[in-house]
């Protein structure tokens, strides 16, 4: 009777045991139809949302420490082709706990966190946020370490940089976000350095959601050396039931130039269920004699996208 018992009570600890572990699959199978007017028509993958498979867990260590992890990698659905076990998006393993969470790996930077947060247009292949320098810097760089804080009153932050090996270049980075009611705030800085040249990215964004619409808006500063960039983008999500709309404007000047290359964009989605909607939208970037490797271009098109 003691042996069962003792075996029932080992049985139960195991059970606890692996109820303190979890791990999740996830991903997103995005994929549609685009057209440039100067381009062929073309079905390619992650139009609203890149497409991605995804792997990520925690292990309950007791004392309020938690080991975590994750692993994804994208897809191109429209080829079948996949970089998702090769996990070029990020993969890394932690501790979290009071403290905050420290990761260790391939890892979105502190920048990133909240870099993207204001573009327009669901920050899809339609947003005119492809005219913002400020978002051209590295954003998760091999040999990553990474920390993040805990939530004080709504209030967080993060720091991160990279390992050089092999001469890579290194990203360091720190942003401090707000997030309470309806409304969100964010500043943050990068710098990468590859050994010769440093560029230096400064970023402030925030949201309002008035229940009508979100409103968004973000603010960019690039210096490469004596270049210097500074864009400015606002945009409004409107919900109408099952629809969503989106529009947007992206304006950049290089100090130097009086001339500022735009960029205009609407789109809106329609969600069959919670996790699949049908999308559309457009965007035109206007020509300028400000070369910042972006060509004048008017894209357009629609697609599905199922998330998992």
């Amino acid at each position: 009777m003691k042996k069962s018992l003792i075996a029932l009570a080992v049985l139960g600890v195991a059970g606890v045991a692996h109820a303190q572990s979890s791990v999740t699959l996830y991903g997103i199978v995005d994929v549609g139809v685009i057209k440039d007017k100067d381009a062929a028509t073309e079905l390619s993958s992650g139009l609203l949302s890149t497409s991605r498979l995804g792997f990520k867990g925690s292990e309950d260590l007791g004392g309020g420490l938690s080991a975590v992890f994750k692993l994804e990698g994208s897809l191109a659905v429209d080829t079948g082709t996949s970089d998702a076990l090769k996990f070029n998006r990020e993969s890394y393993v932690g501790l979290a706990g009071g403290f905050g969470e420290i990761r260790f790996g391939k890892i979105w930077t502190a920048y990133d966190d909240i870099a993207w947060n204001v573009n327009p247009v669901f920050d899809s292949a339609f947003s005119p946020a492809v005219v913002r320098p400020s978002l051209s810097f590295d954003g998760n760089p091999n040999n990553g370490i990474k920390y993040v804080s805990p939530e004080f009153g709504g209030f967080s932050g993060a720091l991160s940089t990279n390992l050089r090996e092999g001469g890579t270049t290194r990203s360091t980075a720190f942003q401090v976000s707000y997030a309470g009611g309806p409304a969100t705030a964010g500043v943050a800085y990068q710098i990468d350095k590859d050994g010769v040249d440093e560029t230096k990215y400064t970023t402030v964004n925030g949201t309002y959601d008035f229940g009508a619409a979100k409103l968004l808006a973000g603010y960019g500063r690039t210096a490469e050396g004596s270049v210097k960039a500074t864009d400015l983008s606002i945009g409004a999500d409107v919900p109408l039931g099952a629809v969503t709309l989106s529009a947007g404007y992206v304006q950049t000047k290089v100090d130097g130039f009086s001339e500022r290359l735009r960029s205009f964009g609407l789109g809106a989605t329609y969600d069959l269920s919670k996790r699949t909607a049908l999308y559309a939208g457009a965007r035109k970037v206007n020509d300028a004699t400000v070369d910042l490797g972006i060509a004048a271009e008017t894209t357009y098109g629609l697609g599905i996208k199922h998330s998992f």
